[in-house]
Formats: structure tokens, C-alpha cells, sequence
């Protein structure tokens, strides 16, 4: 061995050794015990999907997905364990846009509307791909030809895979303002009719629908009964806020129709902020609800750089109230947070931490929550 190959080897070998003093040896095993305490394996192969315990067992502890190639892949296979097992209402929401453009000033509802039009595009391909028909279903006509207009023009995204809108016009009726649509709407009295089931559909996507537009996915859920009908980031939790309100669905909609429905893939991120009696004086901290059928509903930290701990696993869906006490507990057992009193946390959360919806409603179903 020559002279100059020691010397190299001594210089990468002799920072490993001065770095360990004792002090540092025991942060080091303190951070080993801590990491080995929450060790979680990735990159492992996903199980067959006949063998139901080892999906389910898989699922439980699934990570978020390092891209968007990774979630549509596991966003499907959630919807076709879900579908196997006989669910025909499914949710699936994640944020369309990475979170440093969804923060932007100039990023419109547009543009979202775009993202999550080329995401159920390729989330349909999947199924088409398996044979079957795949409708993707916007809210009206004037929404589905944008959306064709921004697919070359036609309405036909992949093979198999369809564009059109939940409500359509009678043949000659080429009106662009309808005034009774508008009144059905504030009734909520139905469609009148106007909307319609897809010839041969099997799986209907559903994208970019208001609150006063779902009562129409649930009147197509009547027309077309055996047919799978996903909501793709439709936002359910925000548009639940509004019900009971003028010109909403009333709050008996979320019983009737939204709590039938399953969340298959749910990735659900929020942020944060703390006070604190010494220096920084402010903690800022966020974390994600994430679900992949059939697992629990996990409650994650984000440690930076995009990684994320599982802080908990639920089998029942944590209200939101819930989980950011989750959030903050673990940061308490981590030190970065101080106990408080009964009286100061109190005053930081209320007397009621949970929306209307979330509470228990004998009329709902489990489903939305399980």
C-alpha cells in the first residue's frame, strides 16, 4: 500500500474518530435508540393483492409517496381493494400540486382544475387499461368543453376513457345561461332530469364539484347503481362546511349521501403554530393525515426534508381536533413542547374541538370514517 493511499484513508477515518467524544457517543445512542424505536423498512415489495391480512398489515404502516408516479400507483391499487370489497362510493384526495406552488400568489383555481384534470386522466388509464370504460364527470358542459378543449379537442382522453359532464342538454338546446338549473340548484330539488348515466360506464371519476353540485353525483349514483363513482380531490372536507347554509345542501346530505362514502387514499397535510414560554418563542410545526385502504389512518409528523414519523395509527379517522392534538403530544414526549396546565390548554383549544360532521350523527354512516 503506498504512502498516499494511508494518508487518504487516514483523513476519512480520522473525523469519524475525533467526532465521537463522549458527550457526542451519547447523543449518538440517544438519536440510535430514538430512530431504532420508530424504525419502519421501505421499498418493500407490496403483498399480493388477494392476501387481504398482509395488505391490510402493509397498508397500516405504508409511507407517503416520494412522488406522483409512486401515489397514482397506490392511490389505484387502494381503489381496486376497495372495489373488491364491494364499495362502490370512494374518495380519494392528496394535494394535485406540489405544497411550494399551491403557495404561490398567482396559482388560480384554474390551474388546479387543470392538475387534477390530467391527474384523474391518468389515474383512468389504469382502469381502461384493465378493459374497462372510464368516464371522467365534470360538474356542467361548459367545464367538460374546457377540459376537452385543453385535451387536444376531443373527447376522448385515452382509450376507454371519456370526458363529460354531469349535467347535460336536451338535443337542440344550445342556451348558455339556464335559468332553471340555477333555481334547482338553490332548492335543491334535483336536476330536473338533466343529469345522465354514461352508456357502458363502469367507473366514473368525478373532479373539480362544488357543494351544490354533489347532490347531482348522488342522483347519478341512483341512475347508474352498479357502477364504481370516485371523488377525486374534491375537497369533501371543506365543502361539508358549507352545508346547511342559503342555497347549500342541507346538513342531513352529509347522513344521506357523504358519509356512504369511503376515503381509499387520503393524504391530508396541515400546519401549525405554537407559543412558548422560551426561546424560540414560536414552534412552528406541521404534519399529515394519510390513509391508504385498506390500512389505518396514520398520523404523521414531518421531520423536514420531506420525511415524515408515524406518530400514531387510527382505525376510526381522527377529527381534525384530534390529530393536531396528536401532532402536539408528540412533540411534548420529544421536549420540544412544555406540559401545560388544564387552564392554559383550555384556552388554546375551546370547549368544542370538533365540527358538526364529525360528531357522532345516528343517521350517517361509518363509512366516511373507517
Amino acid at each position: 500500500m503506498t504512502m498516499k493511499c494511508v494518508i487518504s484513508r487516514f483523513l476519512i477515518v480520522l473525523p469519524l474518530l475525533t467526532a465521537f467524544t463522549p458527550n457526542s457517543l451519547n447523543l449518538f445512542h440517544n438519536c440510535y435508540e430514538r430512530r431504532q424505536a420508530n424504525l419502519r423498512i421501505y421499498n418493500v415489495p407490496r403483498p399480493s393483492e388477494d392476501d387481504r391480512v398482509a395488505c391490510k398489515e402493509y397498508a397500516d404502516d405504508e409511507a407517503p409517496p416520494a412522488s406522483f408516479f409512486d401515489l397514482q400507483s397506490a392511490s389505484v391499487r387502494a381503489t381496486r381493494l376497495a372495489i373488491k370489497d364491494g364499495y362502490k362510493l370512494l374518495e380519494i384526495e392528496f394535494p394535485p400540486l406540489p405544497a411550494n406552488i399551491l403557495e404561490m400568489d398567482d396559482v388560480s383555481a384554474y390551474d388546479v382544475a387543470e392538475a387534477n384534470l390530467r391527474l384523474a386522466i391518468d389515474f383512468s388509464k389504469y382502469f381502461a387499461n384493465e378493459g374497462k370504460k372510464v368516464a371522467i364527470m365534470l360538474p356542467d358542459e361548459a367545464e367538460a368543453n374546457i377540459a376537452i378543449e385543453n385535451n387536444g379537442g376531443t373527447d376522448i382522453a385515452h382509450p376507454g376513457v371519456v370526458i363529460r359532464s354531469l349535467r347535460t342538454s336536451e338535443d337542440g338546446d344550445n342556451r348558455l345561461f339556464k335559468p332553471e338549473q340555477v333555481l334547482l340548484n338553490l332548492f335543491g330539488t334535483g336536476s330536473g332530469g338533466a343529469v345522465k348515466k354514461v352508456k357502458g360506464a363502469e367507473v366514473y371519476v368525478c373532479i373539480v364539484a362544488s357543494a351544490q353540485e354533489l347532490p347531482d353525483v348522488e342522483e347519478l349514483s341512483h341512475l347508474d347503481p352498479d357502477a364504481t363513482i370516485v371523488m377525486y380531490n374534491l375537497k369533501l372536507d371543506v365543502l361539508r362546511g358549507d352545508f346547511g347554509a342559503p342555497a347549500f345542501p342541507p346538513k342531513d346530505f352529509q347522513d344521506r349521501f357523504l358519509s356512504t362514502i369511503k376515503p381509499v387514499y387520503y393524504l391530508r397535510t396541515r400546519q401549525y403554530s405554537r407559543s412558548t414560554n422560551k426561546p424560540p418563542f414560536m414552534v412552528n410545526y406541521q404534519g399529515c393525515l394519510f390513509r391508504t385502504y385498506p390500512g389505518q389512518y396514520q398520523t404523521l409528523l414531518d421531520t423536514g426534508n420531506g420525511r415524515y414519523r408515524r406518530v400514531l395509527g387510527n382505525d376510526i379517522r381522527p377529527a381534525l381536533g384530534a390529530f393536531k392534538e396528536q401532532l402536539t403530544q408528540a412533540l411534548r414526549d420529544e421536549g420540544v413542547l412544555d406540559e401545560e396546565g388544564k387552564t392554559l390548554s383550555f384556552l388554546r383549544t375551546g370547549y368544542k374541538t370538533t365540527t358538526w360532521w364529525e360528531e357522532e350523527r345516528p343517521e350517517a354512516s361509518d363509512n366516511w370514517k373507517t
